[in-house]
């Protein structure tokens, strides 16, 4: 890298800056959202559909699991249908996915 150009640097600099705003997407989009739902009168957290995904299957009802977790979902997408491999029930959710809105169960009491 002794010989770094003003076109390469900007390169690099540009692809950090996108990597970045991937990983702050997700957090970006959950602040507006919340701030969203707050100016409408709605729960912050389930927008008044009072249940949210689960956070250990994300929603699925699924867990995947061993240590080889991330190869085996490179193998699943690439792969034409067929079982799951290594997959349980969350017990967190009890395999529904889903969840009861813990703001909008307190609210209810």
């Amino acid at each position: 890298m002794d010989n770094l150009t003003a076109s390469e640097a900007a390169g690099y600099g540009v692809g950090a800056l996108l990597f970045l705003a991937t990983i702050a997407a997700p957090k970006i989009d959950a602040f507006i959202s919340a701030s969203q739902r707050r100016s409408l009168g709605m729960c912050r957290q389930c927008g008044d559909l009072k249940v949210i995904a689960c956070s250990r299957c994300r929603g699925v009802g699924l867990v995947k699991g061993g240590p080889f977790s991330m190869a085996s979902d490179l193998y699943q997408t690439f792969r034409e249908g067929g079982p799951k491999l290594g997959t349980t029930p969350c017990n967190v959710c009890n395999a529904k996915g889903r969840l009861r809105c813990p703001n909008c169960s307190q609210q209810q009491t």
